[in-house]
Formats: C-alpha cells, sequence, structure tokens
C-alpha cells in the first residue's frame, strides 16, 4: 500500500507560479505511474499530467507548456511546476501513484488563482 501527502497549495495570482510536492511512503517500489488530477467546484476531476518510471510524461492540453511534472530519483516525492497560472487553473489538486493493479490518491491541495 501506497501513502500520498500533497503540499505547496496556495492563493496566487494570475501569471504567478506554484510548486506542488506530493510525498508518497509505504510500498514505493511498487509505483510505476504517478500522475496529478485537480477538481475544480462544480466540475469533475479531471487529469492533469503524468509520469512514468521510464521518465516519459503527458500533460492535459490546457496545461501543455505552462506546468511540468517531475519526481525526485528515489521517486518519494513527484512534483507539479505550474506557471501562468489561470483562475481556471483554481482547483484542489490530487496526485496519485499506481503500482500492481491498485490506484492510491492523496487527500488534495487547495489552488486559487484570483486577483
Amino acid at each position: 500500500q501506497v501513502q500520498l501527502v500533497e503540499s505547496g497549495g496556495g492563493l496566487v495570482q494570475p501569471g504567478e507560479s506554484l510548486k506542488l510536492s506530493c510525498a508518497a511512503s509505504g510500498r514505493i517500489f511498487t509505483i510505476n505511474y504517478m500522475d496529478w488530477h485537480r477538481q475544480a467546484p462544480g466540475k469533475q476531476r479531471e487529469f492533469v499530467a503524468g509520469v512514468r518510471r521510464s521518465g516519459t510524461t503527458e500533460y492535459a492540453d490546457s496545461v501543455k507548456g505552462r506546468f511540468t511534472i517531475s519526481t525526485d530519483n528515489a521517486w518519494n516525492t513527484v512534483y507539479l511546476q505550474m506557471s501562468s497560472l489561470k483562475p481556471g487553473d483554481t482547483a484542489v489538486y490530487f496526485c496519485t501513484a499506481f503500482g500492481n493493479g491498485a490506484r492510491s490518491w492523496g487527500q488534495g491541495t487547495q489552488v486559487t488563482v484570483s486577483s
């Protein structure tokens, strides 16, 4: 089993940057894919960005070129560097870890983009 804890959310102005972190613990060696999802008020949860053990990354079209997903070498932590933030990026951001046929979710961290 894998436990995930997100941090780094907050209130920023449009155009600013923010970096989210997600610390993994437990059976980290089973993880082969980690990603970020977000859920805005009144909307469905959506995929944001993902990274595989191979290093391959993928992004939602809405964040491509503005967000960057990365991990540390030990895969203890996954990051989401967010730049040029827009009000439409306001949401609760969740990280997930997938391995051995199971997906674990963190509790989420709030990101609010507002002037």
